[in-house]
């Protein structure tokens, strides 16, 4: 397995624990209230950042547990990686046309913020799936 095949495993990985994270706090903070009066830009913001953190300390992990690895990027790296970031993109413009329309109809903040999150979750474990099928398959020949 290639130092970035690793690294799409982390990223997807860390994306999916976070977000399941996330959703367990805001379910928890219910207590038979509605979703939008739930406080969450602070759950947000941790699992955010837990995740950015998470992502660092696993690689570092991964880099010191196997400090002899080759971490020189090939042709069939950086093709593979355009095409995950390619794929994924796809639910950040759907999470900001979707952003857009909730603003303008005027939806309350908690869904216009989670609406984003759960898109740029989503892009994140298309992205890191389509990269580690590629890596197990091969690239597609256009």
């Amino acid at each position: 397995m290639t130092h970035e095949e690793k690294r799409a495993w982390i990223r997807l990985v860390v994306a999916v624990l976070s977000y399941t994270a996330y959703v367990a706090v805001i379910a928890s903070r219910t207590d038979g209230r509605s979703l939008t009066s739930v406080p969450y830009a602070g759950a947000l913001l941790w699992t955010v950042g837990a995740a950015i953190v998470a992502s660092i300390v696993a690689e570092i992990a991964m880099a010191v547990g196997n400090p002899r690895a080759s971490r020189l990027t090939d042709d069939r790296d950086r093709e593979i990686g355009r095409l995950g970031e390619h794929v994924g993109q796809s639910f950040v413009v759907i999470g900001a046309v979707a952003a857009m329309g909730m603003a303008m109809a005027r939806w309350d903040p908690f869904w216009t913020a989670n609406v984003i999150y759960l898109c740029f979750v989503l892009s994140a474990v298309l992205s890191g799936i389509t990269k580690v099928v590629v890596y197990r398959r091969s690239l597609p020949q256009w």
